[in-house]
């Protein structure tokens, strides 16, 4: 039973080992396929390896990728997300404390159009964290207020990493889109309920908001529900398309673009300069996330070839443990490695080994794989590596690193809690997809 364990060891340490020295993730991928592959098989082996990178590359689903990303980029780079940042800075209104709520707020439909928790964090860092600092909101409570919302875009559709763990899980993608609607709204909500238990703790987090507040009449708040209609429009298009069951990721992920052109043009942002601009950004990122998974398609296979994912299998189901327990095992491992390895790499090395494992639980796959989103989604805020930290902290330059991260475990341990949650009510996980 245990003979193939030490293959998953040693392949995953050398991959480990070999990212550790700078290497790119799909570069580490095809050195250990390459070298597993002529020592198991030799050179007829390498077919194997053509065979696998023609599977990857031409799989239809991962279409939805360089589509979504686009519609972020679009968003992003006509600047149409400064109406955005206009008019819910006027819906908020007054309210103690009304800095951190924006904050949370921002990040959360930011989150949702982009999807690019990196792109969300720094941009508010750059444009919301230094008015909220000169206001003499506290600096740490108000970075993990970005870091938090920002870390939303991942669970959050349209998300990129839904495509790519939906795609190596074998679950569905629309399934698995939809499922982090409610996840993401009540984490929000947690978010907006610490702070405000925060500031009635201690008010001076938030001083002179009612002196600071600007005043907006009604007129100005129909104004900006009219100018946030287009972006709607576009949520509808990606979400409620999908959730009526009218049209497949790929689809609604063509309509996303189409809308955030239409956006561009709404706000008369939109020219031939900007969309090259964004194909090419685009292009360039969906081509390293293809390549990291072509290349990593090869690795999953040669572990079911080892025997190594079967006997990983029996070995943690022989541990005896409960449902409960076999779950928090299967959690911490990811929690534990995100804070050293990036998301996509780690998913590409853990996914093919849970897979059978999940499967002989029989633990509902929209929901498990759900929570371990949200499980990689924790790593990208959390120290000592988390990647949107230094997002972050490239943006707010007068931080001190050490400050950045106390501003992020208050808000990993609401993720935790969250977890906790879901763990509990599978419900809130699970209700949207059912109704596809």
């Amino acid at each position: 039973m245990l003979e193939g364990i030490p293959a998953v060891l040693i392949g995953v340490g050398v991959l480990l080992g070999l990212m550790a020295t700078g290497l790119p993730v799909f570069a580490a991928f095809l050195f250990i396929d390459l070298i597993a592959i002529f020592v198991i098989m030799g050179p007829v082996g390498f077919g194997l390896f053509v065979n696998s990178i023609y599977e990857t590359t031409t799989s239809q689903s991962l279409v939805t990728i360089p589509l979504f990303i686009l519609m972020g980029e679009i968003l992003f780079r006509s600047n149409s997300v400064d109406v955005l940042f206009r008019s819910i800075d006027t819906l908020v209104g007054r309210v103690k404390g009304r800095q951190y709520v924006l904050s949370i707020v921002l990040a959360t439909v930011f989150s949702t159009l982009s999807g690019a928790a990196m792109g969300v964090a720094a941009m508010l860092g750059r444009s919301l964290l230094p008015g909220m600092i000169a206001r003499g909101y506290d600096p740490r409570l108000s970075a993990g207020t970005i870091l938090a919302g920002a870390s939303l875009a991942p669970l959050i559709p349209p998300s990129v990493l839904v495509i790519i763990i939906g795609t190596l899980a074998g679950v569905s993608i629309a399934g698995l889109l939809i499922a982090g609607i409610l996840p993401g709204l009540m984490f929000a909500a947690l978010f907006l309920i610490y702070c405000f238990v925060r500031i009635w703790l201690n008010p001076e987090l938030a001083p002179g908001d009612d002196d600071d507040a600007p005043t907006y009449t009604k007129r100005d708040q129909v104004l900006a529900i009219i100018r946030v209609v287009p972006f709607s429009i576009i949520i509808l298009m990606v979400m409620g398309l999908i959730l009526m069951g009218v049209a497949t990721p790929t689809e609604a992920g063509a309509m996303g673009v189409i809308g955030s052109l239409f956006t561009a043009a709404v706000y008369r942002n939109l020219s031939l300069r900007m969309i090259a601009q964004a194909l090419a950004a685009s292009a360039k990122i969906s081509a390293m996330i293809l390549f990291i998974m072509a290349s990593s398609k090869l690795f999953s296979q040669l572990l079911a070839f080892t025997g190594g994912a079967s006997a990983m299998t029996e070995w943690v189901v022989a541990l005896d443990l409960s449902r409960w327990g076999m779950l928090l095992v299967l959690m911490v491992l990811p929690f534990i490695l995100c804070m050293f390895i990036d998301q996509i790499a780690l998913m590409l090395i853990v996914i093919p080994i849970y897979l059978p494992i999940v499967d002989s639980l029989q633990f509902d796959p929209i929901w498990f794989w759900l929570l371990f989103l949200v499980n990689i989604t924790i790593g990208g805020m959390t120290p000592p590596f988390g990647y949107t930290l230094f997002a972050l902290k490239s943006a707010w330059t007068e931080a001190k690193l050490s400050t950045v991260f106390s501003a992020a475990w208050p808000f990993v341990g609401l993720y935790v809690l969250g977890m906790v949650i879901l763990a509990l009510f599978p419900g809130l996980t699970t209700v949207l997809p059912s109704l596809l």
